[in-house]
């Protein structure tokens, strides 16, 4: 394993202990022996030199990054690494074109993609050529489902390979491995209390980084002198793992968990949790533009219909984020966060979405019915389009009962509103317009 020795960099100048013990070889790495093994996929792939575009999807802390390197370093590629949240096309195009100048001089270009389902569709497409002729190796690396969260055709052009969150034993060697080989740790006499390490392993839930930033941590908070022995206890272990604002960082693992925290507490109408998390965030020098926009995504997916009034809101908060800049920006995300906590929820609307794209796998691309083309032209008209079309406007109520979906066929139901809020009243006004689509039995 390659470490840091002390003739690399002075102590002050180290990068932090989570960095310091990550593996630049194979043969160094701890866990994912599914994939790592002698005799499994990434460990022939690297020993015959033929590296293949992958999505690596796993947990946080679980070696993703790692592995993405150690590919890279066994290759000699030309390696780039960007950040999902915070780059877009122009940054991947950036890369391709560099790709493309590397070919011509027979050197493998590797662009690493971390959180790589954060990426918009438009994102993905720009990688699509270059992958598929082979400009650049792709690594995406991504904490969720890449089934519902990367492009088909992206998928298409790489394999996912599963890693899990590290296990117990795993998660001993790395503490192991740290405390006797560190170029800081090693000058303490580290030790446990009985129970301590267990007790340290079981609340990391599998993530390495995690575990080493509170390790590290509890030496910074315990100070021992050098050459003195020193014993970690579960105290300070809690210590240490309460200690958020040291451990949270904004291109690390930590930083999704708490997002993701934020958001459920949210989604789950828990204004004090909410806060709670969003003050952590801001504490701990996350860009409060980035919690806006979570927040106008939240307000269409998990309230939609049945507060209309938080999209506008939470559009509202982002505009007066940006215009005014921190600390009072703090005051308008609390605003925000807690209406959006606190209103009713529903994400019948997206829902509708995912039902509409659903459908639209199982078919043939539809033709639009005649009487729904418009008919700018003579020939139009004489071919038939718009004959037939009825202006809901000139009828009672502005309505009239049509047939908006391709001829042929049942029409089915994707919008399900539920029994809250506003949508309350858009469910009973659909169940009198569409009573063969909309009645009680069928709504959630």
């Amino acid at each position: 394993m390659d470490l840091f020795t002390a003739d690399q960099q002075t102590a002050d100048l180290l990068p932090p202990l989570a960095e310091r013990m990550r593996p630049h070889r194979l043969e160094g790495f701890i866990g994912q022996e599914e994939i790592v093994a002698e005799g499994k996929i990434l460990r022939k792939a690297l020993a015959a030199k033929k590296i293949f575009s992958m999505i690596l999807w796993g947990p946080p802390g679980s070696g993703k990054t790692t592995l993405a390197k150690i590919i890279a370093n066994y290759i000699a590629a030309d390696f780039h690494q960007i950040s999902a949240v915070s780059a877009g096309v122009k940054d991947v195009r950036a890369v391709i074109e560099k790709a493309a100048f590397n070919r011509r001089q027979n050197r493998t270009t590797l662009l690493f993609i971390d959180e790589i389902h954060r990426f918009n569709k438009a994102q993905q497409d720009a990688l699509l050529h270059a992958v598929e002729d082979g400009s650049l190796i792709l690594i995406g690396a991504t904490t969720e489902n890449p089934s519902f969260e990367v492009i088909a055709p992206l998928i298409s052009r790489c394999r996912v390979l599963k890693l899990a969150g590290l296990s117990d034993e795993n998660l001993a060697s790395i503490i192991d491995l740290a405390i006797t080989k560190d170029i800081i740790l090693l000058k303490y006499q580290i030790e446990f209390e009985p129970g301590a390490k267990d007790f340290l392993i079981k609340n990391v839930n599998g993530d390495a980084r995690k575990l080493l930033n509170a390790l590290e941590i509890c030496q910074q908070l315990a100070a021992p002198a050098e050459g003195v022995e020193f014993y970690i206890t579960t105290d300070l272990i809690k210590e240490a793992l309460q200690q958020r604002r040291q451990l949270y960082d904004k291109t690390g693992d930590y930083h999704y968990d708490i997002i993701s925290a934020f958001i459920k507490s949210v989604r789950g109408s828990d204004p004090d949790a909410a806060v709670y998390w969003m003050t952590l965030m801001l504490e701990g020098g996350e860009d409060p533009l980035f919690i806006a926009r979570r927040l106008i995504i939240l307000a269409s997916e998990d309230i939609g219909n049945a507060d209309p009034s938080a999209l506008p809101l939470a559009t509202a908060g982002f505009q007066a984020v940006h215009a005014i800049g921190m600390p009072e920006a703090a005051i308008v995300l609390s605003q925000v966060t807690t209406y959006l906590a606190s209103t009713v929820k529903s994400n019948a609307a997206y829902m509708a979405l995912e039902n509409a794209r659903q459908e639209l796998k199982t078919g043939e691309a539809p033709n639009v019915p005649l009487h729904l083309r418009n008919a700018p032209t003579q020939l139009m008209k004489a071919q038939g389009y718009h004959k037939g079309y009825r202006y809901p406007h000139s009828y009672e109520d502005h309505f009239v009962k049509e047939n908006y979906f391709p001829n042929g066929r049942a029409a089915p139901t994707f919008y399900f509103p539920t029994n809250l809020g506003r949508e309350k009243f858009i469910r009973e006004r659909l169940a009198q317009l569409w009573p063969e689509r909309y009645q009680k039995e069928k709504t959630c």
